[in-house]
């Protein structure tokens, strides 16, 4: 219950996020990784979803449209002369093994699997993932391989969307814990141009609590599938102005003195 109190506070006020630098940094550490559930949520749902559904249409679009094919020392070989492309209520299929997509050509959809002359590309839910076949690490597999594998994987989903989730949570936590690091070397120098009290742990505390709106917001957009144009710079903009009007709230050094 305190940590969702601490969240709707951080929304809204910067006495509140300054005031925080008094609690011990383990509760700021874990607030860190309570904001990368919450964003991770919105992507593991639609990841899931959007799996589910890839899985069952692609197993029935290899057992039914696409040709045979090979794939030896990691290319991709068939008797098609151009690249074919089958729509699919929930994904499209792209075949090519003259060479001619690229990855850039999968990501035009938002669910995708395309099997290109030297790498696998998955697209779900717009987000991309290349494999090269190499990596698979086997000589030779045909079509009826790739069929079997996808009918495996479909059973095995709980355990593969598991593994994924915990996958993204930790690149989410990793990516929040240098993006709170960062805002708090900014919060130094904040607080010397403010001339405020404070050390580097207090900027860290106020910095985990002043991602809170840009982190939230982009949650909701994310469930919402809306994209935001310049998310990123949004996103430090948003965290940057709450870090000062936070450190703003700190007392002076001359009114400590």
């Amino acid at each position: 219950m305190m940590m969702w109190r601490r969240l709707l506070q951080s929304l809204y006020s910067p006495v509140h996020i300054a005031r925080f630098r008094f609690h011990p940094i383990g509760k700021a550490i874990g607030y860190v990784f309570f904001l990368s559930l919450i964003a991770t949520l919105p992507i593991a749902m639609y990841f899931t979803i959007s799996v589910n559904k890839m899985i069952g249409a692609t197993h029935q679009l290899l057992e039914q449209d696409l040709p045979p094919f090979e794939v030896i020392d990691g290319k991709l070989t068939s008797n098609e002369n151009e690249p074919i492309k089958l729509t699919h209520p929930n994904v499209t299929i792209l075949f090519d093994s003259t060479g001619t997509l690229t990855t850039d050509d999968a990501t035009r959809y938002i669910n995708a699997v395309a099997f290109l002359k030297e790498e696998l590309v998955l697209v779900t839910n717009g987000h991309m993932q290349s494999y090269p076949y190499t990596f698979m690490q086997v000589d030779r597999f045909t079509k009826e391989d790739v069929y079997e594998f996808a009918g495996t994987l479909q059973s095995l989903l709980p355990i593969v969307i598991s593994l994924s989730f915990l996958i993204l949570y930790f690149f989410t936590c990793t990516s929040k814990f240098l993006y709170v690091t960062v805002l708090a070397f900014i919060g130094l120098i904040f607080r010397e141009t403010l001339n405020k009290r404070g050390t580097y742990r207090h900027m860290w505390s106020i910095s985990a609590y002043s991602i809170t709106l840009a982190t939230i917001f982009f949650t909701v957009m994310e469930a919402l599938q809306i994209v935001v144009p310049y998310a990123v710079a949004l996103d430090w903009f948003v965290s940057v102005t709450i870090l000062f009007v936070s450190i703003k709230e700190l007392p002076s050094i001359k009114e400590a003195g």
